[in-house]
């Protein structure tokens, strides 16, 4: 989910901080005080209030659910289809599994992957890819992550990519994971690999590119 178009607004006077602060309570879902949501994140109280308008802009209501986040998501990558991969976005950051992401939720995501440090986004990226949230990933949930991103780039990459590429891309990577051979990766192996592989680390950088 993109909301650069929102730092547009940065150059407003503090009027606004009291403004957005009514709006707040008026809106049908109340996010919690800015200050508990600054010791949370790694934004600071006005960057919160810069966000949380356009996040209000985007969701009126408060909260956005799984259609809206794939409408706004869609808006970035035109040039391919991004619902699979919004699906999977969504259910990463809709961390209490409500069907709806709150502007906690979405902060929260957000600072991790804009500000976080390197293992709390291998912690990010092992929940998005662990599809059903047993605490593993399989190869077939890596293959379905990798293929959504393969579908949201489109055809317009270059070089023109194979059509197997993605299962190319998954069978070299699982096999370095999969430590002990036993089908599914675990968060240890998922974060040792990533750590200790450049080409997997930048691969796994591309999550970012696409947020």
């Amino acid at each position: 989910m993109n909301f650069r178009i929102v730092f547009s607004n940065s150059g407003k006077n503090n009027g606004d901080s009291v403004e957005d602060e009514l709006e707040m309570a008026t809106v049908r879902h109340r996010p919690e005080a800015l200050e508990l949501l600054e010791a949370q994140s790694k934004f600071t109280k006005k960057e919160l209030q810069i966000l949380y308008r356009g996040f209000k802009n985007e969701c009126p209501s408060g909260v956005v659910n799984e259609e809206t986040f794939k409408e706004i998501y869609s808006q970035f990558f035109p040039q391919g289809d991004s619902t699979t991969y919004a699906h999977f976005l969504f259910n990463a950051f809709d961390t209490d599994h409500n069907g709806a992401v709150s502007f906690e939720d979405f902060i929260k995501g957000l600072s991790i992957l804009l500000r976080g440090t390197v293992q709390e986004k291998l912690n990010w990226a092992f929940n998005l890819y662990d599809i059903n949230k047993d605490g593993y990933i399989t190869k077939e949930e890596m293959l379905d992550i990798m293929k959504a991103i393969y579908d949201m780039m489109g055809k317009c990459t270059y070089p023109v990519l194979k059509e197997d590429a993605p299962r190319q891309h998954v069978e070299t990577f699982f096999q370095k994971m999969d430590k002990n051979k036993d089908g599914v990766v675990t968060i240890d192996e998922f974060i040792e690999s990533c750590q200790k592989d450049e080409n997997i680390m930048r691969s796994m950088q591309l999550f970012e590119n696409v947020i």
